[in-house]
């Protein structure tokens, strides 16, 4: 109690909550400053994240050059595809994506000056080295995208138009997600940031191509075990009046929200049991 108040743990998380924020949003600036700092350099790396990107996709283009459709999709199809699951996932990557250098500071014992800071550990650790060439991934993903609405013939109705932005933010949170409990399996597995690259660049790959061409047991997996199909598979499907393999509901497509709710929940929870199970280098 303080001047007669008490404080709700409520207005605490709430405190937390935007501690971390505003923690991020001053490393992130800082490191922004650093970068622009050298401009020359900074155009160059972004364009050459954005140049790697894009090769993905030139395969593609190269498989379509010898074949009309890809598991059943056209080129604006998986193009469609492609475009979701590479700006949701670029987004993502721009704000979390240093979280795979935790096993690194967990190894050497860096990870001990960001516990004495009075700023939370996973805004510092995901802020650290906030690299703003990832912009090239997002333009590139966002650019393949523009091709795929302007070339397929999509019967628009409200629902199909707000299933958009709903899909990039739900992904981007989903993929998030991986990545704050992936480093949270890193105070454990200290050397696992390529098991979580595995779920993070792999999935989004997975997600680039039509879930008819994967077994079923896959399709499962990434539904109902590790739900990367909300990212894109669900609601896209439904923008392109498309069967999903496993016949499900199809008010499924809508859930990707929600998802990605539950699985920031878990990863904040995951997060909190790896921090807790830290004990140093001792040195």
């Amino acid at each position: 109690m303080a001047d007669g108040r008490v404080d709700r743990p409520l207005d605490r998380r709430g405190d937390r909550l935007w501690a971390g924020v505003r923690a991020y949003g001053l490393i992130a600036s800082m490191w922004i400053r650093s970068t622009m700092t050298y401009r020359a350099s900074f155009a160059m790396t972004t364009f050459g994240n954005f140049a790697a990107t894009a090769l993905d996709f030139v395969a593609i283009m190269l498989m379509f050059s010898h074949i009309d459709a890809l598991g059943g999709y056209t080129l604006p199809e998986v193009a469609f595809l492609y475009g979701t699951a590479g700006a949701a996932f670029g987004l993502a990557d721009l704000v979390m994506g240093s979280m795979d250098r935790l096993g690194r500071r967990v190894r050497d014992g860096t990870l001990d000056t960001l516990l004495v800071r009075p700023v939370p550990v996973l805004a510092q650790v995901a802020a650290d080295r906030f690299a703003l060439r990832r912009l090239g991934r997002i333009t590139q993903g966002l650019l393949v995208l523009a091709y795929a609405l302007t070339a397929l013939d999509i019967a628009w109705t409200p629902l199909k138009v707000l299933m958009l932005p709903m899909m990039l933010l739900s992904g981007a949170a989903i993929f998030s997600a991986v990545f704050v409990a992936g480093a949270g399996f890193q105070f454990w597995a200290q050397d696992a940031s390529e098991v979580q690259n595995s779920f993070t660049y792999g999935g989004t790959t997975l997600l680039q191509y039509p879930p008819s061409l994967f077994a079923k047991d896959l399709v499962r997996g990434v539904t109902f075990v590790l739900p990367l199909a909300f990212v894109n598979w669900l609601p896209a499907l439904y923008v392109l009046d498309r069967p999903y393999p496993l016949d499900l509901p199809g008010w499924l497509a809508f859930m990707p929200p929600v998802v990605a709710a539950v699985c920031c929940v878990l990863a904040g929870a995951a997060w909190r049991a790896g921090l807790r199970s830290y004990r140093s280098t001792g040195s």
